[in-house]
């Protein structure tokens, strides 16, 4: 039987998606603001997005954490490694629930996430594909150190967003964590 990592932070756990994290991930990818993700989704859509992750973790052995406040147990969101066929760089991706934004989970969960892909994974190098208006998300990758690399074509079905590719290497995210960056 296969196992899977469990990222712990101060306020956060970051699993493996489990079916009951569900109904929180369909609000969210339904939300407005799902706009920077491809959506808004419908239910029957974000169910197929879903069983990506799972998916992902049984062939890749990787793929985003659900993200789960501690003090609560409420799933806040979807964080973690990524690397779609066709996409353009090993990604740490996220996505919160609305009723989570603002409290700082966004970037404590990403730095446990990065730590992950460079130190377990094996990463190079970490990006980031955010939609141009997306200025919460520009703001997260400036405090995680990642810089602008310049616009990306997406692979289909998101190749008419306008994208911005972010990221660092390795050896600046080691530089920039023995500084005291964060």
């Amino acid at each position: 039987m296969q196992t899977f990592p469990v990222l712990e932070t101060e306020r956060l756990i970051l699993r493996v998606p489990r079916i009951e994290d569900f109904e929180r991930y369909a609000e969210m990818v339904a939300h407005p603001s799902a706009r920077f993700i491809g959506g808004p989704h419908v239910r029957g859509d974000a169910w197929r997005r879903f069983l990506q992750m799972p998916g992902a973790w049984l062939l890749q052995g990787f793929a985003m954490f659900s993200v789960i406040e501690k003090s609560s147990g409420l799933y806040v969101g979807q964080i973690g490694p990524w690397y779609p066929d066709g996409w353009p760089g090993t990604e740490v991706g996220w996505t919160l629930h609305p009723d989570a934004r603002g409290k700082g989970y966004c970037t404590e969960a990403c730095v446990a996430s990065m730590d992950y892909a460079f130190d377990t994974l094996g990463w190079e190098q970490v990006v980031h594909t955010i939609v141009a208006d997306n200025m919460p998300s520009k703001a997260v990758a400036m405090r995680l150190g990642a810089r602008l690399l310049g616009p990306v074509k997406m692979p289909p079905p998101n190749e008419a967003l306008e994208v911005e590719l972010w990221g660092q290497s390795r050896e600046q995210w080691c530089l920039r964590n023995q500084r005291g960056a964060m």
